[in-house]
């Protein structure tokens, strides 16, 4: 039985960011026998033990247990690389650690570019997914510069003239953003707050991206990976928290199946369920 030659690259800003963002969708592609690579920009120095089982433990092992962790949620996801560009969590908009010298969000941007053009070239992706320009929702440093980078890379990646000590060009065909849905968010809130649950208010007040979708992926079979993940990521979230697992997997699959994004240069009433859709032999 012949390889599936098809790669998709994902890239996240932080550790546990690969399992709340588009983990259905990757799982689903993965069982396909496609090949999935997950790039991670910081280690998430800049993250508390948000797991009340590790109030006593020394923040100083925090970037040590979040790389065990992050390697678990590649696995349960269906990765089958992990890469590190191998800079600073930034930290929120206005910290201290906005300033630190290798913080994602400060190093110049071929410095930040380069690392991932060296991958691009090197797996050869058709499909490259990263966060969208449009972040007013949650304007973290290192999420804006994953759109910022992602942009960059996907160019010079193509540019035999750019550093081809990176290795030979490469274009990656299909560029996504992935989307904070408000369709989405809506149902699935519904639902939860059905269950006597309340709803944090920053999800509640922020705005959709309806409007850019143009791909929509149906992902029932694999609804349940996320939530798996996301609890690997055991010093980040509490597993007794009432909003994150509060519906089982076949509650969310009756809710609300999809993972939407958004296709880089698609023509306007562009609409399709796959994101190999279009390429050959797909």
């Amino acid at each position: 039985m012949s390889r599936d030659p098809r790669t998709i690259v994902s890239v996240h800003a932080h550790p546990d960011d690969e399992a709340s963002k588009g983990a259905a969708t990757i799982a689903k592609y993965a069982q396909l026998g496609v090949r999935a690579v997950l790039v991670t920009a910081t280690g998430g120095e800049e993250g508390e033990y948000l797991n009340p089982a590790f109030k006593e433990r020394d923040p100083g092992e925090l970037p040590e247990l979040r790389m065990k962790e992050l390697a678990r949620s590649a696995e349960i996801i269906g990765y089958e690389q992990v890469e590190l560009l191998g800079f600073r969590d930034s930290g929120m908009p206005g910290s201290e650690a906005n300033g630190h010298v290798n913080c994602f969000g400060a190093v110049s941007l071929e410095t930040a570019v380069r690392p991932l053009v060296a991958i691009l070239r090197r797996e050869r992706p058709q499909v490259m997914i990263s966060y969208g320009e449009r972040q007013d929702g949650y304007p973290h440093p290192d999420h804006l510069r994953v759109y910022e980078v992602a942009k960059v890379a996907r160019d010079w990646a193509g540019d035999p003239d750019f550093a081809p000590e990176l290795g030979p060009a490469h274009r990656v065909a299909k560029w996504y953003w992935s989307l904070w849905v408000r369709a989405r968010f809506e149902a699935l809130g519904k639902a939860i707050a059905a269950k006597g649950i309340e709803l944090p208010f920053r999800m509640t007040e922020r705005a959709g991206d309806d409007d850019l979708v143009t791909t929509r992926i149906d992902v029932r079979e694999t609804i349940g990976v996320g939530p798996r993940a996301l609890l690997a990521h055991e010093t980040q979230v509490d597993p007794n928290s009432p909003f994150w697992f509060a519906l089982s997997p076949e509650e969310l699959a009756d809710v609300y199946p999809y993972e939407e994004y958004h296709l880089v240069g698609a023509p306007e009433g562009y609409s399709e369920q796959d994101l190999f859709a279009g390429l050959e032999g797909d």
